[in-house]
């Protein structure tokens, strides 16, 4: 039987005037939050230093992964018409330079929820000059045209989470996740915009090996991301996935240590690391923010061509 919870996964209660003020914002506009569905331990800090990762399309997804307290069920098509403008006008309201949009799996539209995704970064763009979007998406079912169209929306960074090793995933995903389909989704998004930034997330304490890790994160490479959390796999209830083992704090800086071995921009891995953890966000930005400088100096030294 596993034992109780270390010291090392305590955290304290959220509270504070600016996560209240947060939370009151979301609760007008209908807006939902992974934060607040997924039962994320970090929801306190992010949300007591003004930043929080809204989740699109509902609270409703369209797959049960054993892992993810997000209610399972049957969307049947329904889209909120307005959450593109209320997204963008709450974070016009938060101050933030760097917002993460996520969303629930929705399989019931003809397009995964791709138009949605691509008008409401274009909105929170419009309406937020200067604000770093990062996107947490689904796999579209693997349709090319559907991810075309978030791409094309620009979004600074593209997420999509692999979530467990190649081993675990038939156990951990629904059946409808492919570990291959993901990583093809990660590897289309540099072909169809290199200079867009790649994430991807591993859970452990599932059962997998440190050598299925290594073999998760040397595809990840392969596919050409950026960006890596790795983080402890917490039950959300009795009737997820059982937590195999707590990862030591140790064994979470190996992986660090192993993912920019491997060539990783940035790797953020710890006990209480989620996809959208807060504690990359400057490194991420400057990454963002010197990646442009070089594309407009390339540009700014291309010389005039004669016609």
């Amino acid at each position: 039987m596993l034992a109780e919870k270390p010291e090392w996964l305590t955290v304290s209660s959220p509270r504070g005037r600016s996560y209240e003020d947060l939370k009151g914002l979301f609760n007008r506009l209908n807006l939902h939050t992974v934060c607040e569905e997924a039962h994320c331990p970090n929801v306190g800090e992010c949300w007591g230093g003004g930043t929080a990762t809204l989740m699109l399309m509902g609270d409703v997804c369209s797959r049960a992964c054993r892992f993810c307290m997000v209610t399972p069920g049957r969307p049947n098509g329904a889209l909120d018409g307005y959450e593109p403008e209320n997204v963008a006008f709450a974070l016009s309201q938060m101050g933030l330079t760097y917002v993460v949009l996520t969303s629930v799996d929705r399989d019931d539209l003809p397009d995964g929820g791709a138009s949605h995704f691509a008008k409401t970064i274009r909105l929170v763009k419009e309406k937020n000059p200067g604000m770093l979007v990062e996107v947490l998406i689904p796999d579209f079912q693997g349709e090319l045209a559907d991810l075309k169209q978030v791409v094309d929306a620009r979004p600074d960074v593209i997420a999509h989470n692999i979530e467990t090793t190649m081993a675990l995933t038939s156990k951990v995903r629904d059946p409808r996740a492919n570990y291959w389909q993901s990583l093809s989704v990660l590897r289309n998004v540099k072909k169809l915009d290199p200079t867009i930034f790649t994430k991807s997330s591993i859970m452990v304490g599932l059962g997998e090996t440190e050598e299925e890790v290594g073999q998760a994160m040397a595809h990840l490479r392969r596919a050409g991301v950026d960006f890596l959390t790795v983080g402890q796999y917490l039950r959300p209830s009795s009737r997820h996935l059982k937590v195999v083992e707590y990862v030591r704090p140790s064994q979470f800086a190996s992986y660090r240590a192993m993912g920019e071995r491997m060539g990783f921009l940035y790797v953020a891995s710890g006990p209480l690391v989620r996809s959208s953890y807060r504690a990359g966000e400057f490194f991420v930005r400057t990454a963002i923010e010197e990646a442009a400088g070089r594309r407009q100096f390339y540009i700014a030294a291309e010389p005039e061509t004669g016609t």
